[in-house]
C-alpha cells in the first residue's frame, strides 16, 4: 500500500476528490492531511472523511523536523500538495526527491511564482485576454511553479468569461485529472 499525504491551505475541495478517488484503492490511501492553517476548512472535510489532520506554522514547515517525524509515523510514500501556499522547505524536497507534486490552476509557465494562486491567476488569465487556460500538475523544487511538468490539460475560454466562468472550467479540469495523475504517479505505470 503507497500512502499520500496532502499538504492544503484551503478549503480542501482538490484533497476531498482525491480521498474519494483512492477511497477503495487496494494499492493507494491517503493517509494524512498537513496544513499551515488550523482554521483551512480541509481539516472538516478530513474529519468527516476520516482521514487524520495536523496543523503546523510556517516556521515548523521551513525547519520540517516535526512535519518529517509525522510522515515517519504514518509511512508516507508520497506527498500531494492541493492548495498549499508555503514554499516546501529543503529538508522536506531532500527527504521526497520527485516524489512532492503540485497542481497549478494555469498553463505554467504562465501565470506561475509567488503569490498566484486561485482568483489571482484566474483574473491575470482574464485580465490578459487569453483564449485557453487550464491545469499544470507538476514535480515541486525550490522554487514556486518552476518543478518539471508532468501533465497540462486544457479550457476554452470565451471573451465574455468572468474569472469566476474561468475557475468553474478548470476546476473541472482539476477533479478529472489531478487523482489519475497521481495514482500513475505513485503507482510508477
Amino acid at each position: 500500500m503507497k500512502r499520500i499525504a496532502i499538504f492544503a491551505s484551503g478549503s480542501g475541495s482538490n484533497a476531498e476528490n482525491i480521498i474519494q478517488y483512492f477511497s477503495g484503492s487496494d494499492e493507494v490511501e491517503v493517509s494524512l492531511i498537513l496544513s499551515n492553517k488550523k482554521d483551512a476548512f480541509v481539516h472538516e472535510r478530513a474529519k468527516k472523511m476520516g482521514i487524520p489532520s495536523y496543523t503546523y506554522n510556517k516556521k515548523e514547515f521551513d525547519e520540517a523536523e516535526l512535519i518529517l517525524e509525522t510522515m515517519r509515523q504514518y509511512e508516507i510514500d508520497f506527498i500531494v500538495l492541493a492548495g498549499f501556499l508555503l514554499k516546501v522547505s529543503h529538508p522536506i524536497l531532500v527527504a521526497f526527491p520527485n516524489r512532492i507534486i503540485n497542481i497549478h490552476p494555469a498553463l505554467l509557465p504562465k501565470y506561475g511564482g509567488k503569490g498566484m494562486y486561485g482568483e489571482r491567476v484566474h483574473r491575470a488569465v482574464v485580465d490578459a485576454g487569453e483564449k485557453e487556460s487550464g491545469i499544470s500538475i507538476h514535480y515541486v523544487n525550490e522554487h514556486y511553479d518552476e518543478g518539471d511538468i508532468i501533465f497540462q490539460a486544457t479550457c476554452k475560454i470565451s471573451s465574455n468569461d468572468s474569472f469566476d466562468d474561468v475557475a468553474q472550467k478548470v476546476h473541472q479540469l482539476e477533479y478529472k485529472h489531478f487523482p489519475q495523475i497521481i495514482e500513475k504517479l505513485v503507482l510508477n505505470k
